[in-house]
């Protein structure tokens, strides 16, 4: 999947041909990609399968996950000029990108303090980007909620509008689902979420919900059903999730660590062999 997702990044700069290669000598030459920010490194996979694809000799000083200052060296490739000259903005966006949502995922990790409670994306990803994103909120130390509709049933608003007896409905879909599957309901009320947590769910959404109302959920659940896991979303960013981190739910999830992040600045820079 990565080698096919570079491959068509690289196509989509390229075109028919780099209008560069057709003239001048091709010098064997050095590139250095340089990190003129501060943030959380991610996008090393893609670069070393897509440097690999292309044949350009690259050594990472870094890793994903890793602290960057300023100044810092990411990777070292050595190649012909023509060919990593080609390469270069789908290097360097790849990289950026990456970086950019693992930065941050990061501030929100750092917002929790440590608490025990998973940090979680959504759906809300660029079309064709989705495991390419998902991979820099890990990168980040952010957790991925579902990769699509077909790893886990969830139940927003608008499904519930359309079923008329929802008991009924998952008791049947129980029956249909693989043994692995959950089952996730978003609930907008106490009301709803203490009446949904008695039917055969796994994890109840509390969606933009007050901290007295999910409190009063989490107390609800803490016990009647145990075996539920409660997850907050609706609206959560790096300042406001620090309100929730003692509210005893197990987990938050903000669409904002993916459509909120900012690029991280990188550039390279060349010297002749």
């Amino acid at each position: 999947m990565i080698s096919r997702f570079v491959k068509m990044a690289l196509q989509e700069d390229v075109g028919r041909g780099d209008l560069f290669c057709l003239t001048g000598k091709n010098k064997k030459i050095t590139g250095k990609i340089i990190c003129k920010d501060n943030g959380i490194l991610a996008g090393v996979a893609y670069v070393k399968k897509l440097c690999k694809i292309e044949k350009l000799k690259c050594k990472f000083h870094k890793k994903d996950g890793d602290a960057l200052l300023y100044g810092d060296t990411i990777v070292t490739i050595k190649s012909r000029s023509k060919k990593l000259l080609m390469c270069e903005r789908t290097l360097l966006n790849l990289l950026q990108h990456a970086s950019g949502i693992a930065t941050n995922t990061n501030k929100y990790v750092k917002a929790l303090k440590d608490k025990d409670i998973k940090l979680l994306d959504t759906r809300k990803t660029r079309p064709g980007l989705r495991v390419f994103e998902k991979y820099a909120v890990r990168c980040g130390g952010g957790h991925n909620h579902r990769m699509g509709l077909d790893d886990c049933l969830m139940l927003k608003d608008t499904h519930q509008e359309t079923i008329e007896n929802l008991k009924e409905f998952i008791d049947d879909i129980k029956k249909k689902l693989p043994y692995t599957t959950k089952i996730e309901v978003e609930c907008s009320s106490v009301e709803s979420a203490k009446k949904i947590m008695m039917h055969n769910i796994d994890i109840i959404m509390c969606d933009n919900m007050s901290i007295k109302e999910i409190k009063e959920v989490v107390a609800y659940k803490n016990e009647k059903a145990p075996h539920v896991l409660l997850e907050v979303s609706g609206n959560i960013t790096d300042e406001t999730i620090k309100t929730y981190t003692c509210s005893g739910v197990d987990a938050i999830s903000s669409g904002g660590l993916i459509h909120q992040a900012v690029w991280l600045d990188y550039s390279m820079k060349i010297e002749q062999n």
